[in-house]
């Protein structure tokens, strides 16, 4: 049995939330601590006795709504920070007045940052500064009036939330931009194996069907072709495919999540194509591409042109060796040029014929091929001995191949 890839998704923010559902705990086990050892300093110790009971059952019994940020929800939310305010604004009622005006702990104390935090846990930045406003307001109002240390708590707990906010926000993205990485990966390596399984049987039966079919002939030649020129169509499904894709990140404010997406027309003019994906449809039956298994990158413009170059030379072949001559297109990838061969097995050209057929008018070999090959900087050559065929070889420069043409505009302008 084929043994398949699963892609499992790890999560960077649980480990947060459960430090988070122990911060709470601690942090509420030392608000009723400070209690004890300072309640006879309370001007009404029964009002804090009251909270501090409900600050345990709810810090408590809430422990499942912070073990994920599916539990977590916004109702929660609402609830857990008005508890927090809560306790903020009754300290003045519960507390001496001189404690209060000294800059003495609220009656939830440190246990309101958890609050905050549990807002950017599960929301971001976004949503910790507005919980940690409302708790800056809160605490401006239970002194009265802005002293400096209460400043200095409010904008501790203010930058802190917000900075853990945008950390998770930052976690959130690589962990789904992770996650989808390891899926094409997967992707890739599956459809590798099944190329491979291909390779060693269908494509192999098509190849045999092909070359008995041409040596039977009749209605067996016809199969044959038909065999051909499927097993052409399957390589090249099968080998993924030479026009290359994009992957984008969308909206990093949700999550870097990647996707797979057709490169629009007219995007990125100046990023180079690899020539390949353009001569792969000439490739059939009768025409066999021979290409280097890397990419061969050329500028847009120089890649259409040499494509459309190498169109027009199997042209000349169909029409003037017949629709069922075979031809062979070779791709090289020099360091400085790409040089694309065209041949064929027809008679070859006649000496003087293509001044002769320039005079007449028929300017095929003279514009579609060497003409697209000058405008780049590169030059296209005619090999033809009578009785052995037709060469086509094309060159095209690496550095000048498509701003030639564009210099030549710019000098009109």
């Amino acid at each position: 049995m084929a043994r398949r890839e699963r892609v499992m998704r790890m999560s960077v923010e649980q480990p947060l939330w459960r430090a988070l559902a122990g911060y709470r705990v601690l942090t509420m086990l030392y608000a009723i601590g400070f209690f004890v050892t300072a309640w006879s300093g309370f001007a009404r110790p029964w009002l804090a006795v009251a909270y501090y009971a409900v600050l345990l059952v709810w810090t408590l019994a809430t422990l499942p709504k912070v073990a994920n940020a599916a539990s977590c929800t916004k109702r929660f939310l609402a609830a857990d920070l008005t508890v927090a305010l809560t306790g903020i604004l009754l300290t003045p009622f519960a507390d001496a007045h001189e404690r209060v005006m000294d800059g003495g702990p609220t009656l939830p104390s440190i246990w309101t940052a958890g609050s905050v935090l549990a807002f950017a846990v599960k929301g971001g930045w976004r949503w910790a500064a507005v919980a940690s406003t409302l708790v800056a307001v809160a605490n401006l109002v239970e002194r009265g009036t802005p002293a400096r240390d209460t400043v200095h708590n409010v904008v501790l707990v203010w930058v802190a939330s917000i900075a853990i906010g945008y950390v998770v926000e930052v976690a959130r993205a690589s962990e789904r931009t992770l996650a989808r990485a390891l899926e094409i990966e997967a992707a890739t390596r599956e459809r590798e194996r099944l190329a491979r399984d291909i390779h060693d049987s269908v494509l192999q039966v098509l190849a045999m069907v092909q070359r008995r079919g041409a040596v039977i002939g009749g209605e067996a030649a016809e199969l044959g072709r038909l065999a051909g020129e499927q097993e052409v169509a399957l390589r090249t499904l099968v080998s993924g495919g030479l026009v290359p894709v994009s992957r984008v990140s969308e909206d990093t404010a949700e999550g870097a999540v990647v996707r797979v997406v057709e490169e629009p027309e007219g995007a990125d003019p100046d990023g180079p194509v690899d020539l390949r994906a353009l001569l792969a449809p000439y490739a059939g039956s009768l025409v066999n591409l021979a290409e280097p298994g890397a990419p061969v990158l050329l500028a847009p413009n120089a890649a259409r042109e040499l494509a459309a170059a190498v169109g027009a030379a199997l042209d000349n072949v169909r029409q003037h060796v017949g629709e069922r001559a075979r031809a062979w297109i070779l791709v090289e990838d020099e360091p400085d040029e790409v040089i694309v061969t065209v041949r064929d097995e027809g008679p070859g050209i006649p000496d003087g014929r293509l001044a002769e057929a320039e005079g007449e008018g028929r300017l095929g070999v003279a514009l579609s091929i060497r003409g697209r090959l000058r405008d780049l900087g590169g030059t296209a050559e005619l090999i033809s001995v009578p009785g052995q065929g037709t060469e086509v070889e094309l060159k095209a420069p690496k550095k000048t191949a498509g701003t030639t043409a564009r210099g030549k505009a710019a000098d009109h302008e």
